[in-house]
């Protein structure tokens, strides 16, 4: 899927989740929600593997890129998503900024993008136990 980086994880859907937020918080990032997509499933009577969607971020980074063009206040804050396939398979999946920034036709952001991009790589690699 274009724009759309997904790690797989040598975790379990839980402990990935609790790994990424850790790393966050630790971060100085701001988690503003954290929407248990298959919880909801149940409570309609539904069922849906594991499917975890965690928001955050941090004013110092996506305030400038909002000032270049707030059209990017859509897809801000960032977002993570920690899923579990039929196989049993854990992932991560997160957008990745470069895409965001053609998505939104931003401009003179590229320091800021590719500092975005480091570091959602980095908490990726670090919540699915990769060395990054």
């Amino acid at each position: 899927m274009q724009g759309l980086i997904t790690v797989e994880s040598h975790f379990g859907p839980k402990e990935t989740m609790e790994r990424l937020e850790a790393d966050l918080k630790a971060q100085g990032m701001t988690i503003f929600a954290r929407i248990d997509h298959s919880q909801l499933a149940a409570g309609a009577g539904m069922t849906l593997l594991p499917t975890v969607l965690i928001i955050f971020g941090n004013p110092r980074g996506g305030t400038p890129l909002m000032q270049a063009n707030q059209t990017i206040g859509i897809d801000l804050p960032l977002k993570a998503l920690v899923w579990q396939d039929a196989s049993g398979k854990t992932s991560l999946s997160y957008n990745h900024a470069e895409w965001l920034a053609k998505r939104h036709d931003l401009t003179a952001v590229d320091k800021v993008v590719g500092t975005m991009n480091l570091a959602l790589g980095a908490f990726a690699a670090k919540a699915a136990g990769h060395k990054k």
